[in-house]
């Protein structure tokens, strides 16, 4: 139905839309007026199927995973050895640099040229840190076997790449804080041979996260 209203007196009228466009008289004032077209109907489209936002600990995840590849894909001294989930929240990094375990029976510690490190993204990620430990041996003030003690002070800011690197200094002596240490013999060893250290003096930071 075409609805309209005389231009004259506005009266209103309502007829069928195979009288669009023929001439005609109002019937209240006699005025000549042309009945309109129909107006076209508004045509409502849904919008795409857009996948839904996710949320910002997998956007985070995602990232992190992505500048890992792009990190140490191609980095001769830290390799990704694995990496679980998706996105991936656990990661297995390998560092191929100098570092010292402890042998039994043994006064000083021995280098070792491979370690393993474990880093899980635990739920609060990225609002609480990384949990970090090695699963090779490493003979240090701030390793243990259960945990790595990465900074007291961990920010959501911190990207990934930054912390892998982190401990593969402290692996070779790099880094490291007699002061507060997990493992006491280490701190006292560091602090007999301060002049020995860094094990390894190379640059363990891949060109492509600077």
């Amino acid at each position: 139905m075409i609805d309209f209203t005389c231009p004259q007196c506005h009266a209103a009228f309502s007829v069928p839309d195979n009288l669009a466009g023929r001439r005609a008289r109002c019937k209240k004032c006699q005025t000549p007026l042309t009945i309109p077209q129909p107006e076209a109907q508004e045509i409502l489209v849904e919008p795409e199927n857009r996948a839904p936002k996710l949320p910002p600990r997998l956007r985070r995840l995602k990232a992190d995973a992505e500048q890992m590849r792009h990190a140490f894909e191609n980095f001769d001294l830290i390799k990704i050895r694995a990496a679980t989930g998706d996105p991936p929240d656990t990661y297995e990094v390998e560092f191929y640099v100098k570092g010292l375990e402890r042998i039994a029976g043994r006064r000083e510690p021995i280098e070792r040229s491979y370690h393993l490190a474990e880093i899980k993204l635990i739920s609060e990620y990225p609002r609480m840190g990384p949990q970090c430990k090695m699963l090779t041996p490493c003979f240090h003030p701030n390793i243990e076997p259960a945990t790595i003690c990465v900074g007291d002070h961990w920010t959501a800011g911190e990207r990934l790449v930054d912390l892998v690197v982190r401990i593969g200094e402290m692996i070779t002596y790099q880094a490291y804080n007699i002061k507060s240490p997990l493992d006491g013999e280490a701190a006292m060893w560091a602090d007999l041979h301060m002049r020995e250290l860094p094990v390894d003096d190379r640059n363990l930071r891949p060109p492509e996260i600077d």
